[in-house]
């Protein structure tokens, strides 16, 4: 009993400090600003991938080559540091409301809704840690990275099984960003009460088109990463820079590419409503 009642007070403890931290002023103005550096994020992406469409010399097709572009530009670097801040600003958010957030939602939606929050919770602390490690000038090659992590395991035993998990993982999740897209999932998530009429269906068009792109980069992320498997092939699984590439090797590539990157420009200008009118 005593043992029970010590872990209730830790948990409430720990409760206490993360909505604490949930609403502090300082950290939802960085929260905010977060956005507005994920959004210029993909801005970039968006341009990477319309520059590998047209067969052009790019860098690698990915976040983590828009954080490199981004850095060799002037000033560059201090906007990269200050995107990492904001990221994890999101990252902290993110693990707040994983832990004790989501109040305004019920039953099997909360911890539907808390589970994705830790998700979020790593990709942006993945994408604030790959921002520093940029600004550092550490290499930060995450399609290398993954082609090499491929490669180990294919060469280890059960890694190819390890493998075919994570490319239907990830195949998922672009199936379901793409369906959360769609069915305007995402609109709970803003005070679209707030929003003037036009606004409003502008975030909508806007946040629609760019979960379905993100969706079908991270689906074709996906299978690539089973085919590498398939043929023990670990140059298939580079991610997100795999499937621009293979998408550009496509009948109608260009075209296909094209579309991807307009999605995610309009991923990109979605954050940056977002940055006003999430509810954080």
């Amino acid at each position: 009993m005593a043992v029970t009642l010590t872990a209730m007070s830790a948990v409430s403890r720990a409760e206490a400090t993360a909505s604490k931290a949930a609403n502090n002023p300082a950290l939802e103005a960085l929260t905010r600003a977060g956005f507005i550096g994920y959004g210029i994020v993909h801005l970039l992406f968006a341009w990477l991938a319309l520059q590998i469409a047209f067969g052009k010399p790019a860098a690698e097709g990915d976040q983590s080559g828009a954080l490199m572009t981004l850095a060799q530009q002037p000033m560059g670097k201090v906007l990269v540091v200050a995107i990492a801040v904001g990221l994890l600003a999101m990252a902290i958010w993110q693990l707040s409301e994983a832990l004790i957030g989501h109040h305004d939602e019920q039953g099997k939606r909360r911890v539907l809704e808390r589970i994705a929050s830790a998700f979020r919770t790593i990709v942006y602390a993945y994408f604030a840690y790959t921002a520093w490690k940029v600004f550092k000038g550490s290499p930060a090659s995450s399609a290398d990275t993954q082609q090499q992590k491929t490669q180990d395991l294919l060469g280890s035993g059960g890694g190819r099984a390890v493998v075919i998990i994570a490319g239907l993982a990830l195949a998922g999740l672009g199936i379901g960003l793409v369906v959360y897209g769609f069915k305007k999932a995402f609109k709970r998530h803003l005070k679209t009460g707030q929003m003037a009429p036009k606004t409003r269906q502008v975030a909508l068009r806007l946040g629609t088109a760019g979960y379905a792109a993100k969706g079908v980069a991270y689906g074709i992320a996906g299978v690539l990463f089973v085919v590498a498997a398939a043929t023990y092939d670990p140059s298939k699984a580079r991610g997100l820079d795999a499937a621009l590439e293979t998408l550009r090797g496509q009948a109608y590539g260009a075209i296909l590419l094209t579309l991807i990157a307009v999605g995610i420009a309009a991923f990109a200008l979605f954050c940056f409503l977002q940055s006003k009118y999430r509810k954080v």
